[in-house]
C-alpha cells in the first residue's frame, strides 16, 4: 500500500512538473494585468442613502415633474400624454392620494440600482394587507411588496420585502409604524428573444441596511390571483401603487446599470 501512495505522488509531482515546464517562456506579472477601459469616476452621495453622481433623481421632495398617471391618457387622440401624476407633495415627501391610482416614471428602465424610502400611515384600525399596502413595481411588472410590517399579520408571501406571492424576506427588518423605511434594491431585467424568455429577472434588496432578498429568481411576474409567468417586453417604467392608503415615499433615485 505504501509502494502506491508513493507512486501516486511522484505521479502527481510529475504532473506539476510538466505544467510548470509547459508556461509560456513569457509569462510575467505585467502578462494578466490590463489599464483599459477605465471605470467612470463616480463620487457618493455626502451621506449614506444620498444619491451619487451618476444617479437619475426620481424625486427631490419637491414636484412630481417625473411622474405620470398610470391611467390611461384622459385624451383618444393618436399621441395623447398621460395626466400628470394624481398624489401631493407634503412636507418633502410625495404621498399617495387614496383611490387616485397609481404612478409611474416617465422614463423606461431595465437592469437598475434604486434607492426609495417609504413612510407608513398612521394604523388606526387597519390590518393585514389593508396597512400601509403600496407596492413597487419594477419595469411596471414585478412588485416588491411595501406595507405596514409593525406587529402586523398576514400572509408572509405577501409581507413588506416579500416579493408579492413569489416569496417571503429573509427577516423582517421593518422599525416602527411611522418612521421612515429605506428599500436599496438591485434589479437585473429578464431578457427575451423572438422565442421568449432567455434569462429570468433577478433582485436583490435591503430593507433599512440588512439583506431581506439575496439574488431572488423570479418565476414571472407578480399577480394578485393565478400563479407568475413571464410575457416579452422591453425596459418599462418604475411605478407605484394606488392600494388605498396615504403612504409617504421621499427621496427616490435610480441608476441605470
Amino acid at each position: 500500500m505504501k509502494k502506491v501512495f508513493f507512486l501516486v505522488a511522484m505521479c502527481l509531482i510529475a504532473m506539476y512538473m510538466t505544467a510548470q515546464d509547459q508556461r509560456p517562456a513569457q509569462w510575467n506579472p505585467s502578462s494578466t494585468e490590463w489599464f483599459s477601459p477605465v471605470p467612470v469616476k463616480v463620487q457618493p452621495g455626502a451621506t449614506m442613502g444620498q444619491p451619487p453622481s451618476d444617479a437619475i433623481i426620481l424625486f427631490d421632495g419637491k414636484d412630481l415633474s417625473k411622474w405620470e398617471s398610470q391611467k390611461p391618457p384622459s385624451s383618444t387622440e393618436r399621441g395623447a400624454q398621460r395626466d400628470p401624476a394624481p398624489w401631493k407633495v407634503e412636507n418633502g415627501a410625495m404621498v399617495v392620494v387614496p383611490r387616485s391610482g397609481g404612478i409611474q416614471t416617465k422614463e423606461y428602465f431595465g437592469d437598475c440600482q434604486l434607492h426609495i424610502e417609504f413612510k407608513s400611515p398612521p394604523a388606526e384600525n387597519y390590518f393585514s394587507q389593508n396597512r400601509g399596502n403600496s407596492g413597487i413595481f419594477l419595469q411596471n411588472t414585478y412588485e416588491l411588496q411595501v406595507l405596514d410590517g409593525d406587529n402586523n399579520e398576514t400572509y408572509v408571501n405577501g409581507m413588506v420585502g416579500s416579493i408579492y406571492k413569489q416569496v417571503a424576506p429573509a427577516v423582517n427588518a421593518y422599525t416602527k409604524n411611522g418612521e421612515w423605511q429605506v428599500y436599496d434594491i438591485f434589479w437585473k431585467a429578464p431578457v427575451f428573444d423572438s422565442n421568449g424568455l432567455v434569462s429570468p429577472a433577478m433582485i436583490t434588496v435591503m430593507l433599512n441596511g440588512i439583506l431581506i432578498q439575496n439574488n431572488y429568481i423570479l418565476k414571472g411576474d407578480t399577480p394578485y390571483m393565478g400563479l407568475p409567468k413571464y410575457t416579452p417586453h422591453g425596459r418599462m417604467p418604475l411605478s407605484l401603487q394606488d392600494h388605498g392608503t396615504a403612504v409617504a415615499f421621499r427621496n427616490i433615485w435610480i441608476r441605470n446599470l
